[in-house]
């Protein structure tokens, strides 16, 4: 799968702009400011409908506008696509694809890319939260039925908070009591099959992972995944120890005893404190916890090897072929020998898209195409952007 081609309307700084892409590596680069991010950006919405800077979609609409439009034209098995979005600042976003209406939501199914950019260190040293969010996100790219449950078990997490909210602040009543085992059920089911698809993902990442971080760092720190589950006791509030996962059945029936277990503590705190909401998955090196003892490096090569072993699931899993592999702003935090094996490491990809604000920070193996940006404009070369930058 590949880019051919992105036209965007009014998204950020780029009133209009018409940018086409290569097979291979394509280099973004530009001054910091200009807009070569956002590039990037306005792509990776295509595949996961967020944005990996911002969590409101308004925020992407340039000022002053009411809308903004993503056109991108796609090619896979010889097929072209025009996949189209109009975000709206207030009101629900608008998708079409080959100029037919589809569902917003239905959009990634017509374009997968993996992004990396320096908020994914994050993942390593931030909290669980975002570790959740990136499990979920690579979930459903690969299955997007899974979209369905995780927006299923939230409602019902919903509603069942709001049930011991009320029940604390009125005195538990018999009724309640009956009403919340109702609930317990639906999330019983959808919590064992979010907490079963992580654990399968996890135990399929880590052979890539271990790979992506030899890779890349040049080193075998022996990465690791535990997933750390909060039926089985483990908090997150308290950052006590991982918990192995469990699977099928016994999953269900421990999650539903957690609960038993956690009946009053979660009445007189009015809400649910266990469920897939409060897992964590555990990062390590050299069998110690990678956030609070890996170095700025180790965290930039698990980030980075994490986000190449999903590429590397979704490349397996996919007919329409591989994803497109983004890379924002990485070169410049890496050493020479880490972006001479980074650069290794992507080659093999039908298409990467790469920013950089210096043109000499990323390997020449990958600058051959280069795509510069200037004040939100494509400009001939680094040339027209200084003489634009003197005027």
């Amino acid at each position: 799968m590949r880019v051919t081609h992105l036209s965007l309307t009014d998204f950020r700084n780029y009133a209009q702009a018409e940018v086409p892409f290569g097979p291979g590596p394509n280099l973004i680069v530009g001054r910091n400011g200009q807009g070569k991010t956002n590039l990037v950006e306005a792509l990776g919405f295509l595949s996961t409908l967020g944005s990996h800077r911002v969590s409101s979609t308004g925020a992407m609409v340039r000022s002053g506008e009411e809308s903004a439009i993503i056109r991108a034209r796609l090619e896979y098995n010889g097929r072209d696509i025009l996949a189209e979005v109009q975000i709206n600042r207030s009101g629900l976003n608008r998708a079409q694809v080959n100029r037919s209406v589809i569902k917003t939501r239905d959009l990634p199914r017509y374009f997968s890319s993996v992004l990396f950019a320096p908020e994914d260190l994050a993942l390593v040293r931030g909290d669980p939260s975002g570790r959740r969010r990136f499990l979920d996100a690579l979930l459903t790219l690969r299955s997007p039925r899974l979209s369905g449950v995780l927006t299923d078990y939230d409602r019902v997490l919903r509603q069942r908070n709001t049930l011991l909210k009320s029940a604390r602040a009125s005195g538990v009543k018999t009724s309640q009591l009956g009403t919340l085992e109702i609930w317990d059920e639906r999330l019983v089911a959808l919590g064992s099959e979010i907490i079963d698809a992580r654990a399968e993902l996890v135990r399929q990442l880590l052979p890539p992972l271990h790979a992506a971080y030899l890779a890349v760092a040049g080193a075998d720190h022996g990465p690791n995944l535990v997933a750390s589950l909060s039926i089985l006791g483990a908090d997150e509030e308290s950052d006590q120890a991982a918990a192995p996962a469990t699977g099928g059945s016994d999953t269900a029936d421990t999650f539903r005893s957690a609960l038993a277990g956690l009946r009053r503590k979660e009445l007189d705190r009015g809400m649910t404190l266990a469920g897939p909401h409060r897992d964590d998955l555990v990062f390590e090196l050299n069998n110690l916890p990678a956030k609070g003892y890996a170095s700025h490096g180790e965290s930039w090569s698990f980030a980075l090897a994490l986000k190449l072993a999903s590429a590397e699931l979704l490349r397996r899993d996919s007919s329409s072929g591989d994803p497109v592999l983004i890379l924002d702003d990485v070169f410049a935090e890496l050493d020479q020998s880490r972006r001479r094996r980074l650069a290794a490491a992507v080659t093999g990809y039908e298409q990467v898209l790469i920013t950089a604000a210096v043109f000499e920070d990323v390997p020449a193996v990958l600058a051959a195409h280069a795509i510069h940006i200037h004040a939100g404009a494509v400009v001939d070369g680094p040339a027209a952007e200084v003489e634009a930058t003197d005027g």
